[in-house]
């Protein structure tokens, strides 16, 4: 088995289905080895994500004229706008330029947007000090090797399964999910469960 998914806060793969149908999702958590993960999202006051390979599949689409076009997970917005409403606010950083990410972070209410970023440090640095939020409250989740300094330097670190070794290695949990399908939804999600908003969250649409 890979090394990355030995470690504490790594998710192990096998019969998650079985699992949740034999003690329910809070058991197979823990039998999982995310007890640790869990804590370190417990204090989160701050979410930051990557956006290609992370809010998408990673694929570039160009149109004719040669703008750059982005498919983006209708789950994962209101995964975001979750996140939000329970208190955590959510920043993207990403290394490149895109009108696309612009429009989608206006959409989702995400104020803090840092685009063209090759060296996320700086970034990072001046959004925890804009926030006064230490490293240890706020969370990454990236899948290249652009993201290892935030990966290293975050209280939560969570990636995709495609992303290399290296992230996988350091990351506090890795994603069932594929980038842009539904991996954004679940770190959402299991940051809620940590803070016990999950259960709310969606209870208020059953009334």
């Amino acid at each position: 088995m890979d090394d990355a998914l030995e470690r504490e806060g790594a998710p192990k793969r096998e019969d998650p289905d079985g699992a949740l149908k034999r003690e329910g999702l809070d058991g197979a958590l823990k039998r999982e080895g995310l007890d640790g993960a869990l804590k370190r999202a417990e204090g989160l006051k701050l979410m930051i994500f990557d956006v290609d390979g992370v809010m998408t599949d990673g694929t570039l689409y160009y149109s004719e004229r040669g703008e750059e076009l982005k498919a983006f997970n209708i789950q994962d917005g209101h995964g975001i706008k979750m996140l939000r409403q329970y208190g955590v606010e959510v920043a993207l950083i990403t290394a490149r330029n895109s009108r696309a990410v612009e429009l989608r972070a206006a959409n989702l209410g995400i104020a803090q947007l840092y685009q063209g970023v090759e060296d996320k440090r700086g970034a990072y640095a001046a959004l925890l000090a804009q926030l006064g939020l230490a490293a240890e409250q706020s969370g990454y989740m990236g899948d290249d090797l652009l993201d290892l300094p935030l990966i290293t330097r975050c209280g939560f670190a969570a990636t995709v399964p495609a992303a290399p070794e290296a992230l996988r290695s350091r990351a506090h949990y890795v994603t069932r999910a594929l980038g842009g399908h539904g991996a954004v939804r679940e770190v959402c999600e299991f940051i809620l469960r940590a803070q016990g908003a999950l259960e709310r969250a969606i209870s208020a649409h059953l009334q």
